[in-house]
């Protein structure tokens, strides 16, 4: 049993553990959304300038920023690697880890757009290998980071926005914004058993910053009961914050963590995920043009 991405699918390489549990990651389906207004204007023999105040941001405007930094989120994404480590542990039902174990990967995603569609692609490479038990069946989780497909303009009409109300932490105002499946709608992720797809619908609240619109924190959970296919509920909670480079002076908000929580009949998994030690490179291309010979 596994569970799938579905229209956006993120490709995962490099990835070296086995015997495992199978949940590759979420790829989020989202359609287009459209905000406009429409202005009036009345003329007098007169005019007067009028002096208005613009009306104090609402919930949904920070939505609306928050969609337009998703899109360059994706394109600097491509732009850096970074370290990621992974904890893959069974949980008993006193909620603690009874085992686990660590690895560590050099880790990369990459934005692409084929034909006006967006795949993304993680690659890792194994930096620390974890010692396996091979008695032991273990969760595996990709695709996590990509969770913020769920406000992308291309996609977004999956899901119904309530806003959530403010809250402050550390003097900085979070905008929370909850989000809901629309029924019918295409499925961020979908669980495969015995060859067949099966849909599942998420729910859950994202924190945004009111100032800049950066998504600083997404949790989501499975909106559909699955118990009939073994899958009893799906929780994923996901941490972004700003990361700072130099020449030249940029701040890209990258995830920093990811914690996964999958549950069956039977098994309880949790696997976390943590991004650090970021780095930003660029590529050049030089050509060159051979000499011609007599």
């Amino acid at each position: 049993m596994r569970i799938l991405r579905s229209t956006l699918a993120p490709t995962f390489a490099k990835h070296p553990l086995r015997n495992c549990a199978r949940f590759p990651a979420l790829a989020l389906a989202l359609a287009p959304f459209t905000f406009c207004c429409a202005s009036l204007s009345a003329q007098t023999a007169n005019p007067v300038p009028a002096v208005t105040e613009a009306p104090p941001a609402t919930a949904m405007d920070t939505l609306v920023r928050a969609r337009k930094l998703v899109e360059k989120y994706f394109e600097q994404a491509s732009n850096v690697v970074c370290t990621e480590n992974v904890i893959q542990a069974v949980v008993g039902k006193n909620g603690k880890a009874i085992y686990r174990e660590d690895s560590v990967f050099d880790y990369q995603m990459q934005a692409r757009t084929n034909s006006g569609s967006l795949k993304l692609v993680e690659s890792r490479d194994t930096r620390k290998a974890a010692l396996r038990d091979s008695a032991r069946s273990l969760l595996i989780t990709n695709g996590f980071t990509s969770m913020l497909l769920i406000i992308h303009r291309t996609y977004e009409a999956s899901y119904t926005f309530e806003p959530g109300g403010d809250e402050s932490v550390d003097g900085v105002t979070y905008v929370r914004i909850h989000f809901k499946p629309v029924p019918g709608a295409s499925s961020p992720a979908a669980m495969q058993l015995r060859g067949q797809n099966y849909p599942l619908a998420l729910s859950g609240t994202m924190w945004i910053e009111r100032q800049s619109g950066a998504v600083a924190k997404l949790i989501a959970s499975m909106d559909s009961d699955l118990s009939d296919l073994g899958l009893q509920g799906m929780r994923s909670e996901i941490h972004y914050a700003m990361v700072h480079f130099h020449d030249p002076d940029e701040s890209y908000w990258m995830p920093v963590s990811a914690v996964i929580d999958v549950e069956t009949q039977r098994q309880h998994w949790r696997n976390i995920h943590r991004f650090a030690a970021y780095k930003r490179f660029k590529a050049t291309i030089q050509v060159e043009e051979a000499e011609s010979k007599p």
